[in-house]
């Protein structure tokens, strides 16, 4: 193997070993095997092409296109179509799951799922970081700057990861490839020169050194070895001495620190950043599965804690003091001795997926007690458990847990609601807080839409149905996430939004009213599996308020007009009863069509959404379902395979159409250049200091010709001397020269390998001769506009001086 050969093993080994480094960031590691595989293919496309040899900005040209037609190929059929025809693919849906890839980036915490975008986004990556080391390591013969992409991979791959156990295996991984790539090339260079350094056979000093006895050098390579091999011990042990230092400039905070006793706090973090995200997830991936004996499923909303604090910008969590998780917990604030009696206690066995790291457990409301492994804390006002903290920058999180909750099912009527005594004055004055600056319009929007109700829980049931049914909201997930006091109005002005603006709104306005408020966040009752199990998934993901209700402690009302959520019996209005007066007038006989269906995007009633009643919306018919494959697709994929086919075969008809212009035209100089170029083409590289006859002799020997092709060579060289050498007039050419040319390629053909002989049809060597005309023409181009502008300047007449 050559030099740069192994030079562009070990750049694409060292790539790999970097790209190890990004290991930790997903779920599975199964995208290595797909990126050492296009890698590979990459790195031998340069090497082929350097072979040829082609330009560097060919060869680079040749690997890009490559590698892009190989990631078509791999991620064929990943997003659906949103066109017809390989533009649409390569330009729309190829887009399209690049930009799914960098959503789902921003969507996932690490360890994320390998989607198919995010497995694109590595893929590339990786190839991208390859192309750059070939080009510098190999393509530019400066391995040292190949080391620049590897930092830059390694360094993103451990920005993201935050390190953890393995960074020093993927700092040791990096630093050997490039090491080895380093020596590879150190390797190279020396041998251009021969062998240089090192001791001489048999470790005995030559006689005119001046050394006598066994002496054996020591070559610079063993100084780099050892050098290298000391600089990446010391990179490796420093950094594991510097956590030691925990005082001073370098020290943080002391493992335990905030968490231990009584005197640790909740802190006020605010869950909903994701929660737009979670809705709009392309991975809709199951995060919890429980198993319950509650009767009533539906109402078995898992609560993670909730947000009571609404400071004027944004809905919180107040920062409230922890306590251990005692053995059964107190009862539920606010909730009275007949409502308790009337509740049924439930059993709910809860198992969190291995991609869920949230610190606060997701559990019903009220629970009475959690049998859950780990460190937890417990926060009795929000009835929140929240993962104890268990090293520097580590928490105790869901993940992989399972656990079992009991907790009551409460079962309030509308008449117990409606009757409840005023609340305490401390939970009045903390829960119906507003900001100073909320907008005039909410306090007078609620007044306006409980106008006539005599009591909070009427008025509570009206600004529900205000946003589920009578107000004119849409639902829309996309709508920009806000919850300042400037949000709430522009809500209710836009009347579209999601979960938290829902509950935002409803908590806010019903502050403004008096009626303690706050807003839940957690996941919506899941799909319930034929096994009895139910599946909790990402876009369950939701945010509810709460109102507070002495007798009945904190309440929990709907507001979100969304298909599939549960609206509470307790705040269902009554169901209309009344008949219709008179029979509805039977069609005209002229009516004989029936009316249109509604279209697909007409949307259900918020009344019948609500209540569940709307039936399955009409698959809308495919106008083009029968149709063919349009002109253009059919053309762009012709192209395309037209394309893909033909690009590999252009060095061959390139050769061909030179060869019979070549021979057709019967001149001497002519013809012996396509023998030249023939030799070159299996290998014989063309000397242009060697006379025709000793450049026929080299051309005989090196390509091993039979008697008959070597005889026709060296007439084909005799022609060139008559031509080079005879008097102007005299006749240089014969009649077989032709036949002598196609004689002889037969020959070298016949001798070559069938590698060789198949290269030098498909590559021939010889196209190295398009980059230097092109090259040629190039300089002459510049050469004389560069001439035509120093002649411009020199017609110019000189301004006056001074």
């Amino acid at each position: 193997m050559s030099g740069r050969a192994k030079l562009t093993v070990f750049a694409a080994l060292a790539t790999l070993l970097t790209s190890w480094s990004l290991s930790p960031l997903v779920e599975s590691q199964a995208w290595l095997l797909q990126a050492a595989l296009l890698l590979t293919v990459q790195s031998a496309v340069g090497a082929g092409a350097r072979r040829v040899p082609l330009a560097r900005s060919l060869t680079v040209a040749a690997q890009l296109l490559v590698s892009l037609l190989l990631l078509a190929l791999f991620f064929a059929g990943k997003v659906e179509s949103t066109g017809s025809g390989p533009l649409a693919y390569f330009v729309t849906d190829f887009g399209s799951l690049f930009a799914q890839g960098v959503h789902d980036v921003g969507e996932f915490a690490i360890p994320a799922p390998l989607t198919d975008g995010i497995q694109l986004l590595l893929v590339s990556g990786v190839l991208v970081i390859g192309l750059l080391v070939d080009l510098l390591a190999v393509t530019a013969r400066t391995a040292a700057a190949a080391g620049l992409p590897l930092l830059a991979l390694y360094s993103v791959a451990a920005g993201l990861s935050g390190g953890g156990d393995a960074s020093w295996f993927s700092f040791l991984l990096a630093g050997c490839g490039y090491l080895m790539l380093l020596l590879s090339e150190g390797r190279d260079r020396l041998a251009q020169w021969g062998r240089v350094f090192g001791a001489a056979p048999g470790g005995r000093a030559p006689a005119d050194s001046g050394l006598s006895g066994n002496v054996r050098a020591t070559a610079p390579v063993r100084f780099g070895r050892r050098i290298g091999a000391l600089a990446l011990g010391m990179a490796l042990v420093v950094p594991a001495a510097l956590p030691a230092l925990d005082d001073g400039l370098l020290g943080g905070p002391k493992e335990g620190e905030g968490s231990g006793g009584s005197g640790g706090t909740i802190s006020a973090v605010n869950p909903l950043v994701s929660l737009q995200s979670n809705l709009n997830a392309q991975d809709n991936r199951v995060v919890l599965r429980y198993r319950t004996d509650s009767p009533q499923q539906g109402d078995q909303y898992l609560r993670i804690l909730a947000l009571d604090d609404f400071n004027g910008s944004k809905w919180e969590a107040s920062g409230r003091a922890l306590t251990d998780v005692p053995q059964q917990m107190p009862v539920p604030p606010g909730l009275g001795e007949q409502v308790r009696l009337g509740a049924t206690e439930v059993t709910t066995n809860i198992t969190a997926s291995d991609g869920y790291t949230q610190r606060y457990l997701p559990m019903p409301y009220p629970a009475t007690s959690v049998d859950i492994p780990g460190k937890w804390r417990f926060e009795p006002v929000g009835r929140t458990l929240v993962g104890d903290q268990l090293a520097r920058d580590r928490f105790q999180t869901v993940q992989g847990a399972e656990y079992k909750v009991r907790s009551l099912l409460l079962k309030p009527t509308a008449q117990q609601l409606q009757k409840a005594p005023a609340p305490d004055p401390a939970v009045r004055e903390e829960y119906t807080r507003v900001p100073d600056n909320l907008p005039q319009v909410v306090g007078d929007t609620a007044r306006q839409v409980t106008q006539g109700a005599k009591d909070d829980y009427s008025r509570a049931v009206k600004l529900q149905d205000f946003f589920a049914v009578s107000g004119g909201f849409r639902y829309d997930t996309q709508t920009t996430s806000g919850t300042g006091p400037q949000a709430v109005a522009r809500f209710l002005a836009d009347k579209e939004g999601f979960c938290i603006h829902f509950a935002f709104s409803m908590a806010a306005m019903s502050r403004t009213l008096g009626i303690p408020a706050r807003v839940a966040v957690g996941f919506t009752p899941g799909e319930k599996q034929p096994d009895g199990i139910v599946n909790v998934s990402m876009r369950d993901a939701h945010a509810w308020p709460e109102l507070y209700f002495q007798g009945v402690g904190w309440t929990r009302f709907e507001p979100t007009p969304r298909s599939g959520l549960n609206v509470p019996d307790y705040s269902r209005p009554p169901a209309p009863t009344a008949q219709p007066s008179a029979p509805a007038p039977l069609p005209s006989q002229g009516a004989v069509q029936p009316a249109p269906a509604p279209s697909a995007s007409a949307e259900c009633p918020p009344a019948l959404k609500r209540l569940g009643e709307c039936g399955p919306t009409a698959p809308q018919q495919n106008a083009a379902a029968g149709a063919g494959p349009s002109v253009t697709a059919v053309l762009g994929w012709a192209a395309l395979v037209l394309a893909v086919v033909v690009l590999p075969l252009l060095p061959l008809l390139w050769r061909n159409r030179l060869r019979a212009r070549r021979l057709a035209s019967g001149e001497v100089l002519a013809s012996w250049r396509e023998l030249g170029d023939a030799a070159w083409d299996v290998g014989v590289a063309p000397d242009e200091a060697l006379s025709p006859r000793r450049a026929a002799s080299r051309v005989v020997e090196l390509g091993r010709l039979e008697p008959d092709a070597a005889a026709a060579v060296h007439r084909v060289a005799g022609a060139v001397e008559r031509a080079l050498y005879a008097p102007p007039d005299a006749e240089v050419s014969y009649a077989g020269l032709t036949d002598d040319v196609r004689q002889a390629r037969a020959g070298l053909l016949a001798s070559a390998g069938r590698l060789p002989r198949l290269r030098a049809l498909l590559l021939p060597r010889s196209a190295a001769r398009i980059a230097w005309a092109v090259s040629a023409r190039r300089s002459a181009l510049t050469s004389a506009v560069s001439a035509r502008l120093t002649a411009l300047r020199l017609r110019l007449p000189l301004r006056s001086r001074g």
